[in-house]
């Protein structure tokens, strides 16, 4: 098919629209690599994700300062994490929804500003109360944010190297966990209410919104189905002008459906789709939070100081990083599903390895092996995830999935922290084990197969 076949659509006609929006999705996933366009904007959107882990594993740092100041408990701790749950379950399914109706770069830079400001407003908390509320519209932004940055990721970068590219940006991303718990380390011993610095730190993500803002295209495949062909004709133009050499031939082209309800989700077809990346996530997200969320807290239960636990933790801290850059050697190489089955396997030994040694050593090996390992299967589930929903519905299908995976969240802080007051540090570990093997289990034998297939192809099917 001509390469220009899209330039010659000017009429208003729908059947146009469809085969513009189409062919311009097509030239976008034909690129054989990345330009020099997407590594500056995968600078920009790990930056974002920076700011948005420091903010999300803010609260976990900084709760032994808030225990000690406020004299709160191990219960009053897991009710206060569960405040920020709640806020990302309604940011999740929200923002994915608005994306699909603003656009995702709005929606991006706004939610980026809501969170930031969130969180400065949260040092200035008097008491459990108002810090909680501020972690409800904390976590809101977060994760429009993060639903919104898996999205424009799969719609804006090559079909050849879209799991390597969302693992760099995670990776990049990481970083943002040794910032915050380097940061907690050194901050949170210095005085009782010096906790207080770590959510002072959130507040640098309007740095990268603004530049968004003005640098961040909108997504080409958003832009075409929305009526916005010009706009989307400009930026695949660009991209191409930046490749040297002939490109390879457009393939066939998939329709991109341009009117879908919320409802589609659960029509016959998309509704195993939903079913097991929602579950995916859920028990995901039931294994990731019931192990970094709680560690230094249950440390210090165990026996170990403050420091000491907040010692272990910065090295751990290292993991992610350091995970997601594996993922890149393996998310585009395998199956996803597949990958994402073996990696959950080799996680849960290593965290019962975790919960029952008693060696210092075997336990930061073994934990520093969980961190970077569990990073790494988020990376894969990330790829995952907006593959398998069409273009009109991507933003809310993610988010469904990251919300009600965030609403188990809420509910796992209070069940890790009944599990902690009965069964110790083994029982809970043992648990996020379980979650996280059944993580596995659910896409690995459920989910749908996208390595090698472009992303209408899956999402449109």
């Amino acid at each position: 098919m001509d390469d220009t076949l899209d330039n010659t659509v000017t009429g208003p006609r729908a059947a146009d629209r469809v085969a513009a929006a189409g062919h311009l999705a097509a030239r976008l996933e034909r690129l054989p690599r990345t330009t020099r366009s997407h590594r500056g904007w995968m600078i920009l959107l790990g930056v974002l994700f920076v700011c948005d882990l420091m903010d999300t594993n803010a609260l976990a740092y900084a709760a032994p300062g808030i225990r000690a100041e406020w004299g709160l408990s191990v219960a009053q701790i897991g009710q206060l994490t569960s405040y920020s749950f709640l806020g990302m379950f309604a940011g999740g399914i929200v923002g994915g929804r608005l994306s699909d109706r603003l656009g995702r770069r709005r929606v991006l830079v706004w939610a980026t500003v809501l969170y930031s400001v969130a969180s400065l407003l949260s040092s200035f908390a008097p008491n459990v109360a108002a810090l909680g509320v501020l972690r409800v519209v904390t976590g809101f932004g977060i994760q429009a944010v993060t639903g919104v940055l898996l999205v424009y990721v799969a719609e804006m970068f090559p079909g050849a190297s879209r799991g390597r590219c969302q693992a760099l940006m995670l990776g990049v991303g990481s970083l943002g966990v040794p910032l915050v718990a380097s940061a907690a380390r050194l901050i949170v011993p210095l005085a009782p209410d010096a906790w207080r610095w770590l959510f002072v730190l959130g507040a640098i993500g309007i740095v990268p919104a603004v530049l968004a803002r003005f640098s961040l295209p909108e997504s080409v495949r958003w832009a075409a189905v929305n009526g916005r062909l010009d706009e989307a004709r400009a930026t695949v133009e660009r991209l191409e002008a930046q490749l040297p050499g002939p490109l390879p031939g457009v393939a066939a082209v998939n329709a991109i459906h341009q009117h879908k309800k919320a409802s589609d989700l659960l029509a016959p077809g998309m509704r195993k789709r939903t079913i097991v990346a929602t579950l995916c996530l859920v028990l995901g997200t039931l294994g990731v939070f019931g192990f970094n969320g709680w560690v230094p807290t249950l440390l210090v239960e165990r026996g170990y100081t403050t420091a000491e636990a907040l010692t272990i933790t910065t090295i751990f801290s290292v993991g992610p990083p350091l995970g997601a850059l594996f993922a890149m050697l393996l998310s585009d190489r395998f199956q996803r599903r597949t990958t994402s089955l073996v990696l959950t396997a080799i996680i849960a030994a290593l965290m019962l390895v975790f919960a029952f040694t008693g060696s210092y050593a075997i336990l930061v090996i073994s934990g520093f092996a969980v961190t970077m390992l569990l990073q790494s299967n988020t990376a894969v589930v990330y790829a995952y995830l907006p593959e398998v929903f069409p273009t009109v519905l991507r933003g809310l299908g993610s988010g469904l999935a990251n919300g009600f995976s965030r609403l188990a969240g809420f509910g796992n802080a209070f069940l890790i922290a009944a599990v902690a007051a009965a069964f110790g540090f083994g029982g809970v570990f043992t648990l996020t084990a379980a979650f996280i093997l059944l993580c596995g289990l659910t896409v690995g034998l459920f989910g749908e197969r996208t390595r090698g297939r472009r992303l209408e192809e899956i999402g449109e099917g």
